[in-house]
């Protein structure tokens, strides 16, 4: 049975439908990353699956070397917000299985819908996009809230049996991993002043008791002498430790963070790089050519390091699966589509 069928009929319907959701793991450094990337279940409902691509593997890195990830997903107003810790394992030994599924996954968004999109002219052409690991979690142990305003009380919660199996990850790749090919990031106070001027929202990540990273989204950001100070919801899962703060998977800080009654303050020590189709998301079909140029590069690497080709684009868009048809479903009530991690 499903975890799914332990769970209320909102907080499953959430997990199923949701387009966006939070996505930490854990450096080999025991710093917690987080980055939106775009959810979808597996076919047996048993893990939820997400995507990376080829040509930025930092996060099937992490994975592979810790298998505990978090997951947020969060709703509308009147939605519930669902915290789930579980256990990923990497899917990189079939890189043409891995494009089809995350095509077939993704073809009614509005970024890939051949209704908006020229699927011969852009999406065919796009393989440095397509090549991707998979991701695929086990939750352990979910908790969720009726919606955001609750976030101060105490969770609901749900954990899997004590001898639930989980998927590992296959052999890893002979070699050393490629390098991120973007350059050091600006000064992390540059960075910060940059997303605090967006407004955009921000997550706060550390590790649970367990070694869980588990995003929450702050209520307030506002800078600080040594950092951010960030206001959060009354209930948290930790209270200190080494830390990232990640506005939409664009800017992310890291340092470290204690909580002080309501706040969060987290003194930053850097600013990761900023990815080129995160800084400019309407290049992720069609990129600068130096962009390009480097993308196909690092998955040239990447390739060779797994004796493994480079997969091919079908020539026509594929069926959509189920859960892609359910999910378009729920993304027309919301006008469109949000962006996510390249």
């Amino acid at each position: 049975m499903s975890y799914l069928n332990h769970l209320p009929a909102p907080v499953a319907q959430l997990i199923r439908t949701r387009f966006i959701a939070e996505f930490a793991s854990v450096t080999a450094a025991g710093v917690p990353i987080d980055t939106p990337l775009v959810p979808f279940t597996s076919g047996d409902l048993e893990t939820i699956d997400s995507a990376t691509g080829l040509a930025y593997p930092a996060k099937a890195e992490r994975v592979r070397r810790n298998p505990r990830v978090g997951m947020l997903f969060e709703g509308m107003a009147d939605e519930p917000v669902v915290l789930i810790a579980g256990k990923a394992a990497v899917r990189d030994t079939d890189f043409q299985a891995n494009l089809e599924r995350y095509l077939a996954e993704q073809i009614l968004t509005g970024l890939l819908d051949p209704a908006v999109v020229d699927y011969a002219a852009v999406t065919r052409h796009a393989i440095w996009y397509f090549t991707r690991i998979i991701l695929c979690v086990t939750p352990l142990r979910v908790r969720w809230w009726p919606r955001a305003a609750a976030l101060d009380e105490a969770p609901q919660e749900w954990r899997a049996p004590a001898d639930t199996a989980c998927p590992h990850s296959g052999p890893a790749p002979s070699g050393p991993a490629s390098k991120a090919p973007w350059g050091d990031a600006p000064s992390w106070q540059d960075i910060a002043r940059s997303a605090l001027a967006r407004k955009a929202p921000a997550h706060l990540t550390l590790l649970d008791g367990d070694g869980f990273p588990l995003p929450i989204r702050a209520r307030e950001v506002h800078a600080a002498p040594d950092g951010l100070r960030l206001v959060m919801p009354g209930w948290l899962p930790w209270s200190s430790g080494k830390a990232s703060v990640s506005f939409e998977g664009i800017e992310t800080l890291v340092g470290e963070a204690r909580i002080e009654g309501p706040d969060a303050l987290v003194r930053i020590e850097r600013a990761l790089p900023i990815h080129p189709l995160m800084a400019n998301p309407s290049e992720i079909l069609q990129p600068l050519p130096a962009t390009k140029a480097a993308l196909m590069n690092r998955i040239d690497f990447e390739l060779k390091r797994r004796g493994l080709e480079l997969p091919r684009m079908p020539d026509h868009p594929p069926e959509p699966t189920a859960g892609a048809r359910l999910r378009a479903d729920v993304a027309r009530a919301f006008q469109g589509f949000s962006a996510a991690d390249p």
